[in-house]
C-alpha cells in the first residue's frame, strides 16, 4: 500500500532564486540516494510562494526506514538544514501523510 507525503512551506520572497536551486538539489539528492520518489510542486493558484515536496513510498515502514537513513546522512542534513533555515518562512511548514485505499475483495 503506497504512502504519500505532502509537505508544504512558504519560500521567503527575497530568497526565491536560491530556494528554487536548493529545492532542485534536494530532490535530485533524495531521488538518487534513497528508495522513494520526490517531486516538487509549484503553485498554480493560492499563495504564490507556497511550494511542496510530494514524496511517494512503498509503504509506511519504508517511509520510516528512508527517513531514518536521510536523517543519519550528514550530507542530506546539511542540504535540508540550509534550505529550511535560510529560505523558508518560519512556522509555514505543514506535512500531511496519505495512503492508498486497500481495494480488498468486494
Amino acid at each position: 500500500m503506497s504512502v504519500f507525503v505532502y509537505q508544504t512551506f512558504e519560500i521567503k520572497q527575497d530568497k526565491f532564486k536560491e530556494a528554487i536551486e536548493n529545492l532542485k538539489e534536494i530532490k535530485k539528492f533524495r531521488n538518487e540516494n534513497y528508495n522513494h520518489q520526490v517531486e516538487i510542486l509549484t503553485p498554480i493558484s493560492g499563495k504564490d510562494h507556497t511550494y511542496s515536496f510530494f514524496s511517494t513510498y512503498e509503504g509506511l515502514a519504508e517511509m520510516e526506514l528512508q527517513n531514518k537513513k536521510m536523517f543519519d546522512d550528514e550530507e542530506y542534513l546539511k542540504l535540508i538544514s540550509e534550505f529550511f533555515l535560510e529560505n523558508v518562512v518560519q512556522g509555514s511548514m505543514y506535512t500531511q501523510i496519505f495512503r492508498t485505499i486497500n481495494e480488498g475483495k468486494g
